[in-house]
């Protein structure tokens, strides 16, 4: 099922830019970030790409909700259903071998540069079993050079391969989650696609590889294998021919998206896109990455806080060490059991009676009791100016939550409410997920310090401060303008009605909204006529 497309789309300039596999290659620029997928503290809980306004997007959206695109995508159900889809079982070429050794790695880097087009990417990584987020298999295929797969622990070096297809576009599932491994072995792609990410900015409600080549393409993949412990040795013939399969035809659904962008009129925000993740920064380190605990919200004392942090930081050392998944040497439960234990009534004295908490029985956890009980000890005996705060520190610049704007600032809760509302309808307008037209983050930062004056281009200035693609800060700003302008007038309003009305004063936003959404089409349309102009 190909996504529906909107009417009276305007065609942005450059939409032979993303030219089918066989065309010239553009120059999208840049050096590959590391762009997340990376446990917290290296290796305990997973960061995405949409950590950084960098991002394209964090979250997987669906935009139907207009009843045309239901009726539309409804139809396309239809379609799958009536047409027969294929299985993928066997590579067209075969299972090539494991790419293990220096003289093989040459002879398939000289072949995969002496062929045509774009090169599809993945990596498999052992997320869940190993710690950190390091590739176990490469796999690339390209015309006229076949599919190769490499085993990156025999040959960790591939800036070989990064230097022979510098030119060349790199076609990438999820591209976020696989440049960082990618780029810690020496392949670093400036020019991109990302399937996943074409596939949001089209509309599909689902973008997972299977569910895109089943209703792109009418092809079906088996998934069992896609959380698999990728780094067992020997790779069984299994996971080998499944990791062949998931390049086999990268390119040819990257062909058919690049042709749905430009019908849609996609085609530069797309490029725009890819553009901002090849040249996205690694994101920061995570400030207090053990308040990730799960099950942290039960611990209520500083003191017990500090038991979290230390035995969270004696796994997290442990399990580096011994190269396994922080979970797996000690579960999350066993932290917080551990914790809580440190608040009865009198305080627990002597060697902490771990021995009593389940999850410090097992496989692992068992052969470290000496230093999970050091680690208990230390926490009991820090200074009170050296426990962790129950809240943690604010380390993040930029307005409070949200559900607390009415209370301290009424009129950017007006803003914020009347923002969203010209946003969504702008999002639904263009049959795109609201978190790829605008991250939430820049949103909330700009209702909550408009520029003065809010004009539209004022606002596309400070969007752009924020993260904000050219497309984005050009389609956005001029609803958001008048969605400002509606939120003052009805605040303004609202402060001049009599006393006794007072009570209303908060409900004054959803009217600005309502007003703001009813204009975002408009408004938008009218910045595209210009835009194409």
């Amino acid at each position: 099922m190909t996504a529906p497309v909107p009417p009276s789309e305007a065609v942005p300039a450059a939409e032979d830019e993303l030219a089918p596999a066989g065309g010239a290659q553009p120059s999208a620029g840049g050096a590959q970030p590391s762009a997340g997928d990376t446990e917290a503290s290296a290796g305990d809980s997973q960061a995405s790409a949409g950590d950084s306004q960098a991002s394209a997007g964090d979250s997987q959206a669906s935009a139907g909700d207009t009843k045309a695109h239901d009726d539309a995508e409804a139809a396309g159900n239809t379609e799958a259903a009536d047409r027969e889809v294929i299985d993928l079982l066997e590579p067209a070429d075969g299972l090539p071998p494991v790419i293990a050794g220096a003289d093989e790695l040459a002879e398939a880097i000289a072949r995969l540069a002496g062929g045509r087009g774009p090169v599809a990417v993945d990596a498999e990584r052992a997320s869940g079993y190993r710690y950190g987020q390091r590739a176990y298999l490469v796999q690339l295929r390209r015309a006229g050079a076949g599919t190769v797969l490499i085993d990156p622990v025999a040959c960790p070096d591939l800036s070989g391969l990064g230097a022979a297809l510098a030119s060349v576009e790199a076609v990438l599932h999820a591209a976020s989650q696989d440049l960082p491994c990618l780029a810690e072995i020496g392949y670093q792609p400036a020019e991109l696609f990302d399937t996943e990410l074409a596939g949001r900015l089209l509309g599909y409600p689902r973008v997972a590889l299977g569910t895109m080549l089943e209703e792109v393409l009418g092809l079906r993949l088996a998934k069992e294998h896609s959380a698999a412990d990728w780094s067992v040795r020997p790779l069984p013939a299994e996971m080998l021919r499944y990791a062949a399969l998931d390049v086999e035809v990268l390119t040819e659904l990257r062909d058919a998206l690049a042709e749905q962008l430009r019908e849609q009129g996609k085609t530069e925000w797309a490029r725009q896109e890819f553009t901002a993740i090849a040249a996205a920064p690694p994101p920061p380190p995570r400030a207090d990455p053990w308040r990730r605990t799960s099950g942290i919200h039960k611990v209520r004392t500083r003191r017990a806080l500090a038991v979290v942090r230390e035995l969270w930081q004696t796994r997290d050392e442990i399990a580096r060490d011994i190269d396994l998944s922080p979970r797996r040497v000690l579960n999350d439960q066993a932290i917080i059991d551990a914790a809580r234990a440190e608040t009865a009534k009198p305080p627990p004295a002597g060697r902490p009676q771990l021995d009593r908490i389940g999850g410090f029985h097992a496989r692992y956890a068992r052969k470290y009791t000496d230093r999970w009980a050091a680690a208990v000890l230390r926490a009991r005996e820090l200074d009170d100016a050296e426990l962790p705060e129950v809240a943690g520190a604010a380390t993040v610049p930029g307005p409070p939550p949200a559900h607390r704007w009415a209370e301290r600032d009424p009129a950017a809760a007006a803003r914020l409410a009347a923002a969203k509302e010209a946003i969504t309808a702008l999002a639904t307008a263009h049959q795109l997920p609201v978190e790829n037209l605008l991250t939430p983050d820049a949103l909330r930062r700009l209702a909550w310090e408009p520029p003065s004056p809010a004009s539209a281009q004022a606002i596309a200035a400070a969007l752009t401060g924020y993260g904000a693609r050219p497309w984005q800060s050009d389609l956005t700003s001029g609803p958001l303008a008048a969605a400002f302008a509606a939120a003052a007038e009805a605040t303004a309003n609202a402060t001049a009605a009599p006393a006794a009305n007072a009570t209303a004063a908060p409900a004054t936003a959803a009217p600005a909204a309502n007003a703001a959404a009813a204009a975002a089409v408009a408004a938008g349309d009218d910045r595209e006529d210009l835009l194409a102009s």
